[in-house]
């Protein structure tokens, strides 16, 4: 076990970059080597991967450009382990990184070990901007470890044994929640984007003013019991309710169902890190796309919320509230929880991931981090079970496409006053 670090007292620099690259380390304790180097699809990547593109960021950006005579651990892991990094040169298709049989687990591993040594032996005498890009790939790491989690799951659920990442937790039965309530949101103008205070990512940014009209959001997300009952009305059956990207998405994988959900008799159950268990109706939904959100918002006769809305009402939250990933275990959304706006399930919004007014990439080759993805993409807010905690803020901005559902993706309803 991993315990968190204490808000009480903000760690150092080096005391954090340790505590997140022994939890990476410790994510990936029950995989065999196998577990680690296969890839269930493009979306997805191996653990092994992730494991070694972390140590790639950190010795790139951080140990070759910063530290005088720093010699790379491995010549042939940057083609390996780069990313999307156009500045850094080629690098293996992303759709192959499961063909990559060699290093194995263990080499990276080692290769994690070496870097780690070097970055802390270096540490005390960077300068600002390096530090700075050790701050940048401490997030990054923490990003990818949820990814790690969530592209093991579905891994797993393409074994037809369904394996378990770590055994379920005692289930005590919660009662269904109450009705959803509705909260009036901000109106008239707010602000919106980061503020300045701590670290953000550069989309976060600028901070500027928003438009918002008479609305209101639902005190908490939708659960599986309610998204049952969608699909007992014909939820996926018929397109009245759906965008035309989202049924032609439903007629051509013939989708039934959130992912991971399978029909047992008259019941449904869903698979897990833990297994495959019978739904918990109290429990939020997750693995739905943006296309199902917005048809469940569509069906209940409401509508997703926009980013500005969720972020203006999500702003007097305790972003480290909520279930969060703390330690090596278990990892699903809690039946029961209290209302809130972080953990659990990332929130699907309306809203397209576009770039704020006024801005502009970082310099070099991170600058490529985030702008270049805005493009074709949908906001979501609030970090998930699998959110390292001390992670997310309400500025953060997650995103995806519209038909991907394998992250813990859920449902926040919003309506027009």
């Amino acid at each position: 076990m991993i315990d968190p670090v204490p808000s009480a007292a903000p760690p150092s620099l080096a005391t954090r970059f340790a505590a997140i690259r022994a939890l990476s380390r410790a994510l990936v304790g029950p995989l065999s080597d196998a577990d680690a180097t296969v890839q269930s699809m493009p979306d997805a990547s191996p653990a092994k991967w992730h494991l070694a593109h972390t140590t790639w960021f950190f010795e790139t950006f951080v140990l070759r450009d910063g530290v005088p005579g720093y010699a790379p651990y491995d010549a042939r892991f940057p083609f390996l382990f780069n990313s999307y990094y156009e500045a850094e040169g080629q690098r293996h298709a992303r759709d192959r990184r499961g063909m990559v049989t060699r290093p194995s687990l263990d080499e990276v591993l080692a290769y994690r070990t070496h870097v780690d040594a070097a970055l802390l032996a270096a540490l005390p005498g960077l300068g600002a901007e390096a530090r700075d890009l050790v701050t940048l790939g401490c997030h990054h790491e923490q990003q990818h470890q949820e990814l790690l989690l969530t592209d093991i799951l579905h891994l797993f659920s393409r074994n037809p044994i369904e394996p378990a990442l770590w055994p379920a937790t005692r289930q005590h039965p919660v009662p269904m929640p109450d009705a959803i309530r509705w909260i009036d949101g901000a109106q008239g103008v707010v602000e919106i984007g980061h503020d300045g205070d701590g670290f953000a990512f550069d989309c976060e940014g600028p901070r500027h003013k928003a438009l918002l009209h008479p609305h209101a959001l639902a005190d908490r997300t939708i659960t599986n019991g309610e998204w049952r009952a969608f699909i007992a009305d014909g939820g996926y059956a018929e397109p009245r309710h759906w965008l035309s990207d989202g049924w032609a998405w439903v007629q051509r994988d013939a989708i039934t169902a959130p992912l991971y959900w399978e029909r047992h008799g008259d019941g449904w159950t869903r698979f897990g890190l833990d297994g495959r268990h019978p739904i918990d109706p109290a429990a939020p939904v997750t693995h739905v796309s943006f296309y199902e959100a917005d048809a469940y918002a569509s069906w209940a006769g409401a509508r997703l919320p926009t980013e500005a809305e969720w972020e203006a009402a999500a702003g007097g939250h305790d972003p480290a509230s909520g279930n969060q990933l703390d330690t090596v275990g278990p990892v699903a959304p809690r039946a029961g929880a209290a209302p809130g706006f972080f953990g659990d399930v990332w929130e699907w919004t309306g809203s397209a991931y576009r770039p704020y007014p006024g801005f502009r990439p970082a310099p070099g080759a991170v600058g490529e981090y985030n702008g270049k993805f805005m493009s074709g993409q949908f906001v979501l807010k609030g970090g998930s079970c699998a959110t390292p905690r001390g992670h997310v803020r309400a500025s953060y901005r997650n995103f995806f496409y519209p038909h991907q559902r394998w992250q813990f993706t859920g449902v926040r309803l919003a309506k027009d006053l």
